[in-house]
């Protein structure tokens, strides 16, 4: 099982989302193309970090990220 892609927008957002997912025990992987630009020289982008967790792991957080989603 690989990894999948369970969020993309703001830096401030994606540090909520993983909280809230490590919470419950579940390990994320997070890709920040914002720091990735900064280091390369080019601006960062607005909506550039991506979670992700492991597909095996959905059922455990899928109700977290629901409830992530409605504002909760």
């Amino acid at each position: 099982m690989g990894l999948m892609k369970i969020f993309s927008g703001s830096e401030i957002l994606a540090q909520a989302l993983q909280s809230k997912i490590e919470e419950v025990g579940v390990e994320t992987v997070v890709k920040n193309n914002i720091q990735a630009a900064r280091m390369s020289g080019f601006g960062g982008l607005g909506q550039a970090v991506e979670v992700f967790i492991y597909e095996r792991d959905f059922g455990k957080v899928h109700q977290v990220i629901e409830d992530f989603k409605m504002g909760g």
